[in-house]
């Protein structure tokens, strides 16, 4: 069963990304680690888009999901969290068509100084709900053939990501974005995938 976690918009600025709309679908996580998740996700999104150059789309895999970022040329970044089975056309082919809806209703000019608060984009619930099942964007796909799959940079760590000499590790008890509770989250997690995957 393929999944969607997260949509997110930012905006790209010359020292650190800054939030303009997000919607969550963590339902398939228990009830009290979601808002650890949530902003775990959050900060991988805002560490990723703040580390893709402008005018790129790539797909980075962390840990269970996978993060689909696309830095348009007028630096608005979208970030799509999905499952590793979420096909990276369709993710990125959905999120090009949420960039292009969000510009055409929240001028650029506010962009750099917006508050999520005060943004109406009710419609990134919406396609969060209605993407879920990537054949829903078959026909929008489709329409999209010039999204060419060579164009999106995949990368199989957030490491890849990341400048030169800088740990994930490091960047998580440094950020100020997330409370004690996510870092022993995130910390727990690692320790979980490192130690004991299965090797068949």
């Amino acid at each position: 069963m393929v999944k969607l976690y997260a949509l997110n918009i930012l905006y790209k600025g010359v020292h650190n990304a800054v939030w303009l709309k997000s919607s969550y679908d963590l339902s398939t996580f228990g009830f009290f680690q979601r808002g650890s998740v949530q902003e775990f996700m959050a900060f991988v999104s805002k560490t990723i888009v703040e580390r893709t150059q402008t005018a790129a789309r790539q797909s980075v895999k962390e840990g269970e999901y996978t993060c689909h970022v696309y830095v348009r040329g007028d630096n608005l970044a979208g970030v799509l969290l999905s499952d590793h089975e979420y096909p990276h056309r369709v993710a990125h082919t959905l999120i090009t068509k949420v960039l292009d809806e969000f510009s055409a209703k929240v001028p650029s000019h506010e962009w750099p100084t917006a508050n999520e608060a005060t943004i109406s984009f009710p419609q990134l619930n919406v396609y969060l709900a209605k993407y879920q099942n990537p054949r829903e964007a078959d026909a929008m796909t489709k329409i999209q053939d010039e999204l060419d799959e060579t164009k999106i940079i995949l990368h199989n760590t957030i490491e890849a990501v990341l400048e030169r000499g800088e740990k994930l590790d490091d960047l998580v008890s440094k950020s100020e974005g997330l409370s004690l509770q996510s870092k022993a989250f995130y910390k727990t997690a690692r320790k979980t995938n490192s130690c004991c995957s299965y090797v068949g």
